[in-house]
């Protein structure tokens, strides 16, 4: 069963900077979907970022782009999203998700079979 660990989160204040982490361990698949998501209090469950293992392509919300970065380190099975001038708005919950290949696009929760237990992000004005 696939395992995510997520870690990274804290407190910045407005402008500063975060990088999470997620650790993906038990997924045997040679592609596969690695995301980012996030959840404010009384909003639904966004797609913030992702990731094709496997062919490196990576897209994002348009809220985040320019700002935000996913990669990963092939060594370590590990999946980091840089994000930059944080703003107060993208204080929530961040989850991190992993999907085999499917027609769903990447931003739909239900793409995902496997999710971490969140970090979370808060960025004060």
């Amino acid at each position: 069963q696939v395992q995510l660990v997520e870690s990274g989160g804290g407190s910045v204040q407005d402008g500063g900077s975060l990088r999470l982490s997620c650790a993906v361990s038990e997924y045997t698949r040679t592609r596969y979907w690695v995301s980012w998501f996030r959840q404010a209090p009384g909003k639904e469950r966004e797609g913030v970022a992702a990731l094709l293992i496997g062919s490196g392509a990576t897209f994002y919300a348009d809220s985040v782009k320019g700002r935000f970065s996913i990669s990963q380190d092939n060594a370590e099975n590990t999946v980091y999203l840089l994000m930059n001038s944080l703003k107060p708005e993208d204080t929530a919950m961040y989850y991190c998700a992993v999907a085999p290949l499917n027609g769903r696009h990447w931003y739909d929760p239900l793409k995902y079979d496997g999710w971490g237990q969140g970090t979370q992000v808060t960025v004060s004005s």
